[in-house]
């Protein structure tokens, strides 16, 4: 009998994932419940990916939007993922960490946010009050 990780933590993977949802990078660990973005509260589990290609680490990160705040009120702050969840595939080591791919594929009718890409962009004052 095997055990499945699935939570598991990692600063240094932490330090390099971000949310296509909102493209914010961090991240909050609340005990028995796992991890949520700070911003939007979408939540991202860690799996073990069962195939590493000679990389130190091989991990899925899973994204879920269940959870996610204001998903509904502004697209120029968030963008929600297909069916609610979208998975990204982490290669390398700490420092070191590279995208292999996202499923489902991003195309014309769904991309993931861009690291910081809504920085600059002020969230109205009615939208916090939603949440």
């Amino acid at each position: 009998m095997s055990l499945e990780v699935i939570d598991r933590h990692s600063e240094a993977l932490f330090e390099f994932l971000w949310c296509p949802v909102c493209g914010h990078e961090i991240f909050s660990h609340i005990p028995f419940e796992g991890m949520f973005c700070k911003n939007c509260n979408t939540q991202v589990k860690l799996r073990e990916s069962r195939e590493t290609r000679g990389y130190e680490e091989a991990v899925l990160a899973c994204f879920d939007t269940d959870s996610t705040w204001n998903l509904h009120v502004d697209e120029k702050l968030r963008r929600d993922l297909p069916d609610g969840s979208a998975r990204v595939k982490v290669l390398g080591a700490p420092g070191d960490y590279e995208v292999d791919w996202w499923s489902p594929k991003p195309d014309e009718d769904w991309e993931p946010v861009e690291r910081g890409e809504f920085d600059d962009v002020e969230e109205p004052s009615e939208v916090s009050r939603l949440a």
